[in-house]
C-alpha cells in the first residue's frame, strides 16, 4: 500500500523487482537509471557480496509532481534471488505497490523460475498482500542468450495467467522501459482508486506514466 503523507503532500510508491538469482534484476535497474532523465532520479545504491551477486537491494528513487502540487516518489527495489536470503525478500516485498517478476529465458532455468515465482506468491501472502490484486508484470529477460525458450513457448505456458508477459535483454537495454511502463499502468489503476490521482490531483494514467519516464 502506498505511503501517503498528507501534511507533507507526498505519496511514496514502492515497486519491487523479484526473481531467481542472476536473472537480471539489478541490470534492469541499472539500465533504467541510465535511461531516465537526471532530474527524475537519485543515486543508486547497490550492496553486493564478494561474488558480485546482489545481497540486499538496489534503490532507485524517482520523483514527479502532480498539477495539484502532490509529490509522488517512486522507490524501485530488487531483492536477492538466492534461496538463503528469503527473509530479506520478505522484508523488501512488504508494502509493495507492484512487482516485476524477472524470469531467466534460458531453458535450463525453467525450474528456478518456477520455484522463484512460487516463492513470490508465498511471500506476498506472508507479508499481508493480496496476490490476486497485486499489480504484477512478468518479464522474460536474457533474450540475448543462446538456448532460450522461444516467445511462442513462453506465451503458451503463460496463456492462462492474467499478468502481462514481456521480453527483454536488460544487458542491452531492450524491453526495460517497456516493462516499467506496463507495471506503472497496472499500478496506476490501484493507486488512483485509493488516492484519486486524476480527480483530486489532475494526474491521469497517461500523464503519470510519461512523468515518471520523462517522455
Amino acid at each position: 500500500m502506498a505511503d501517503f503523507d498528507e501534511r507533507g503532500s507526498r505519496l511514496t510508491i514502492k515497486l519491487v523487482y523479484y526473481g531467481p538469482a542472476l536473472s537480471g534484476k539489478t541490470t534492469n535497474l541499472m539500465r533504467l537509471h541510465d535511461l531516465l532523465q537526471p532530474e527524475l532520479k537519485g543515486d543508486m545504491m547497490v550492496l553486493e557480496t564478494e561474488n558480485d551477486r546482489t545481497l540486499f537491494f538496489d534503490l532507485l528513487p524517482l520523483g514527479v509532481t502532480t498539477p495539484s502540487g502532490l509529490l509522488i516518489k517512486l522507490k524501485l527495489y530488487t531483492v536477492p534471488g538466492q534461496v538463503a536470503h528469503d527473509s530479506t525478500r520478505k522484508a523488501v516485498l512488504s508494502r509493495a505497490d507492484g512487482v516485476v517478476f524477472v524470469a531467466d529465458s534460458q531453458r535450463n532455468q525453467t525450474l528456478n523460475n518456477a520455484e522463484s515465482f512460487n516463492n513470490l506468491a508465498d511471500n506476498v501472502a506472508r507479508v499481508g498482500l493480496d496476490f490476486e490484486r497485486l499489480p504484477l508484470v512478468v518479464q522474460f529477460n536474457k533474450r540475448d542468450m543462446t538456448d532460450i525458450l522461444s516467445e511462442e513457448e513462453i506465451l503458451q505456458r503463460w496463456s492462462k495467467m492474467p499478468w502481462p508477459v514481456l521480453f527483454s535483454s536488460a544487458l542491452q537495454g531492450s524491453g526495460v522501459r517497456e516493462t516499467l511502463t506496463a507495471l506503472l499502468d497496472s499500478a496506476y489503476a490501484v493507486i488512483d482508486r485509493q488516492y484519486d490521482l486524476n480527480g483530486k490531483h489532475g494526474m491521469d494514467r497517461k500523464l503519470f506514466i510519461s512523468s515518471v519516464l520523462g517522455t
